[in-house]
This record gives structure tokens, C-alpha cells and sequence, in this order.
């Protein structure tokens, strides 16, 4: 058990600013969802690596368990404590400087507590874009990005957090300090450890700092909204806009009916520009030439769908603030979600071909073993990420129909899911909530070899216990 002997060295060596032990700590003990509520044992907030590494080093010593926190965010209750009183976390929301930005380079270095919003401005500030984006970017940060590998809606263009990292800062199992801030796009040295690290979500070492990729601002920037009236003319214009845009192609997210007649619903002050439709595109294009060239090349790719029947319907938004409210109607749905009741979520990752097959395949079994329920199926077509959620069915109380369903649902989803050749965890991570799903559904090879390295890296068991593996 850990001792008041624990408390006072920690005390000793992060400060009062450093250390909370009393009062409310449910910011810390709480994730966003509000699933998991645990307990700490104190909450340790290090000014830099070097505190880092010597907090770990005094949880090695009194055999404490330590669970690492950025911005808390997470969807599967990845940094959140058990509810034992026994784990510290550690929170590295003092570490929260952009170090350095080359420019030349196109890399900036920041601390792993930098919040994601604040690497976005600095690198504009600079010329330049950090181009991962995210709905929690206000608030997420670096660290946790790179824990869990986060996606957002521009990896279609610019990839997930981990094709954006060069290079890593790590407080390893040990206490160690691992320096591996290069910025080298070339570097055939051995093993490439960043990648142990990031998607680890805190269960092999603290990601202390990380060099990131940085990319010359756009020319220009331009966003649409299409109407299709299936899925698979939904995934032809997914085909069209690739072969006409090319790399130029930065979003295409897609939404059902229902997920934005729950924004109708909760948001009625936020204005849908077309009528309604079974499934609506989102797409945005950035170009490096000019504005004349990308408003070229948009126009083409809307009116060659539009004469193919492949949309029904287009509106493209010719000011800021146009885009920004397309954008919004999108980033809107989760919150209409939360308005709406408690929703079993799934965060899935399948080819884009087998996309439609799977939507209608699972639709119709779900629609048989439980009447009446309601799907809000929403997400970044463009790299075969889906939010599938499941509402309960209207009048029916969202809390009992989790309680009694959400086990049966969640098996009949990820097993079409593995049917149709896909992924039970896209962009969110595994932590606690998927744990269970990761054994069973894993292969054993891959499990052995991820239980090795874990063993290997940290044979104590005290990063991140009982999240992932």
C-alpha cells in the first residue's frame, strides 16, 4: 500500500503548485463521458521532464501504480483512475510550451501538455499548419494525441497523429530519459521506438515532448455540402472527388438523417442548408495554388456528380463563415447525441468498399433483435472511420436500455464489423472500455507480442495498469 512516506517525497519534490492531495479532484477522477469516476491517490502536476522522471522513479521505489493524463478527453476511459485510492496520476498540464519551431525544417517541438489549439496557432503564427484537428482540440493536448494514436478529420489528407510525429521525448518504466526529439524524416538506426510509444496509451512510458510534422498553409480552402441519396453513391463520390482533387482532398465526412435531424432537434438555431436526404457529405479541398484553381476544380467534381446522379443536391460555402457553419453542423452531432440520452457508441474503422454492405447488413440485424432502435451513423468516410451509435428507441429511457442491451449490441456490431474485414478501435484507443473486446478479439500472436514488450519495457506493471492490455 502506498505511504504517507510516498506523499511527503512527492510533496518534497513537486511543491504545493505540483501536488494536490485534498479538496475536488473530479476533473482529474472523472472522464468526459462520465463513465468512469475513480479515485486518486493524489494527482502530481511536474513542471518538466526531468520532475517527470524523477516522479516515476519514486512510484518505482514505493510500488505505486501511475496513470498518465493530458487533457482528458479520452473516450474509453484510458486516464482515469480506478476507484482504489492506490494510483497516482499524473497530469501533464504544466508542460505546455512550444519549444521550438523550425521552420526550414517544417518540424515544431512542443511539450506533451501543449494543448492541441495552442500547436494549431503557433505553427499559423509561423507560416505555417499543423494540420491534425479534432472536436476536443480546445481542450486534448499533444501527449494524450500521440497516446492514443488520434485521427480527426484530416487524415484522409495528412494521416493520423502517428504519420504526423518525427520524433519523441520519453519518460520510460524506468525513470530513464530517452531523447528522441530528432527531426529526421531519414533515420534507419534499428528500431523506430516512437512507434512503441505512441497508440500506447501510457502503458510502456510518459510522453514527456514530440517534434511534429508541419506543412505550408493552403492557398486556399474550400468546403461543400452534398446530398446523396444512398451510401454506395456516397462512396462513388468519395472516388469522384480523389480522382479529381487528388491530395487536394483534405475532409469528406458523412452523416445520416438521423444524426442531423438530432442537431435540427437540439440545435435549432443552426442552419442546414439543404433539404433532407438519407446521407450527407462534408467535403473540404485545400489547394497550394489559388482560390481561382481550387473553385475550378470544386465546381468540375459537383457538377460531373450532379449530372451522374451521384449527388442530388450541392451548397458551397463562399464565405468563412459559411464553412464554419458546415463544419459546425458536423461537430455538432456528438452534443446532440449527449442532448438526446446516454447512446451506445462505436468507433470503427472498415475498407471503404465494404462500408456500405456493412451499414446496411448491420442496420437490418439491429433494426430485428431490437425495434424501434435509432442509428446515428456519422464519421470521416474519406479513411473508413464510422461513428455507429445506437439511440435507444424514442420513448424508451436511455440508461435502462444501455443496462440491459448494450453488451448484446456491442457483440453484434463488432462482429460485423470483423466480418466485413475491419476494426473495433479506429481513432479513440482501447483503455478500459475496450479491454475485454481486445482480448477476445485480437490475435493471439499479437497479443503475445504486445504482452512481451509490455513486460519488457515495464516488468513492475506500474504504467497506466489495467488500461489496454
Amino acid at each position: 500500500m502506498p505511504t504517507a512516506e510516498f506523499l511527503a517525497e512527492l510533496g518534497l519534490l513537486l511543491g504545493d503548485a505540483g501536488l494536490l492531495c485534498d479538496g475536488d479532484l473530479s476533473a482529474y477522477e472523472l472522464d468526459w463521458r462520465r463513465r468512469y469516476a475513480g479515485r486518486a491517490l493524489a494527482v502530481a502536476r511536474p513542471a518538466n521532464t526531468a520532475e517527470v522522471a524523477a516522479v516515476v522513479k519514486l512510484c518505482i521505489k514505493h510500488g505505486v501504480g501511475l496513470v498518465p493524463q493530458g487533457g482528458n478527453t479520452g473516450l474509453v476511459g484510458g486516464s482515469t483512475p480506478d476507484a482504489s485510492g492506490t494510483q497516482l496520476l499524473l497530469s501533464l498540464s504544466r508542460m505546455n510550451q512550444v519549444r521550438a519551431i523550425d521552420a526550414a525544417n517544417l518540424t515544431m517541438t512542443v511539450d506533451a501538455g501543449c494543448v492541441l489549439q495552442a500547436a494549431q496557432i503557433a505553427a499559423e503564427a509561423a507560416g505555417l499548419l499543423f494540420p491534425l484537428s479534432l472536436a476536443a482540440e480546445g481542450t486534448c493536448t499533444i501527449g494524450g494525441n500521440l497516446a492514443c494514436n488520434a485521427g480527426g478529420t484530416q487524415v484522409l489528407r495528412y494521416g493520423n497523429a502517428r504519420e504526423l510525429c518525427l520524433g519523441l521525448e520519453v519518460v520510460t518504466a524506468s525513470g530513464e530519459i530517452w531523447n528522441g526529439l530528432s527531426g529526421l524524416r531519414k533515420d534507419n538506426t534499428g528500431y523506430d521506438l516512437r512507434h512503441l510509444f505512441i497508440g500506447s496509451e501510457g502503458t510502456l512510458g510518459v510522453i514527456t515532448a514530440a517534434t511534429l510534422k508541419l506543412y505550408p498553409q493552403p492557398r486556399a480552402q474550400l468546403t461543400a455540402l452534398a446530398a446523396c441519396a444512398t451510401l454506395e453513391a456516397a462512396v462513388q463520390l468519395l472516388g469522384m472527388a480523389q480522382a479529381h482533387v487528388s491530395a487536394a482532398l483534405t475532409g469528406f465526412e458523412l452523416m445520416n438523417a438521423f444524426s442531423l435531424a438530432l442537431v435540427r432537434q437540439h440545435f435549432p438555431q443552426l442552419q442546414q442548408p439543404l433539404a433532407e436526404s438519407p446521407w450527407k457529405v462534408l467535403l473540404e479541398l485545400s489547394d497550394a495554388e489559388s482560390e481561382a484553381h481550387a473553385t475550378s476544380q470544386f465546381e468540375g467534381l459537383l457538377e460531373a456528380a450532379l449530372e451522374a446522379g451521384v449527388i442530388s443536391d450541392a451548397a458551397v460555402a463562399t464565405t468563412l463563415a459559411q464553412s464554419h457553419a458546415m463544419w459546425h453542423l458536423r461537430e455538432s452531432i456528438p452534443l446532440a447525441q449527449a442532448q438526446e440520452g446516454l447512446n451506445i457508441k462505436h468507433d470503427i474503422a472498415l475498407p471503404v468498399s465494404a462500408i456500405p454492405r456493412f451499414v446496411a447488413n448491420t442496420d437490418r440485424a439491429l433494426a430485428q433483435a431490437f425495434p424501434g432502435v435509432r442509428l446515428v451513423d456519422f464519421g470521416h468516410l474519406g479513411d473508413g472511420n464510422l461513428h455507429y451509435n445506437v439511440q435507444a428507441p424514442e420513448g424508451v429511457a436511455a440508461s435502462e436500455f444501455l443496462s440491459r442491451h448494450e453488451a448484446a449490441i456491442n457483440r453484434l456490431v463488432y462482429d460485423a464489423v470483423a466480418a466485413h474485414g475491419g476494426s473495433f478501435s479506429a481513432e479513440h484507443g482501447i483503455g478500459q472500455l475496450k479491454r475485454e473486446e481486445l482480448a477476445a478479439r485480437k490475435c493471439p500472436v499479437a497479443l503475445a507480442l504486445m504482452r512481451s514488450i509490455k513486460q519488457a519495457l515495464d516488468p513492475q506493471g506500474l504504467m497506466n495498469p489495467g488500461r489496454l492490455l
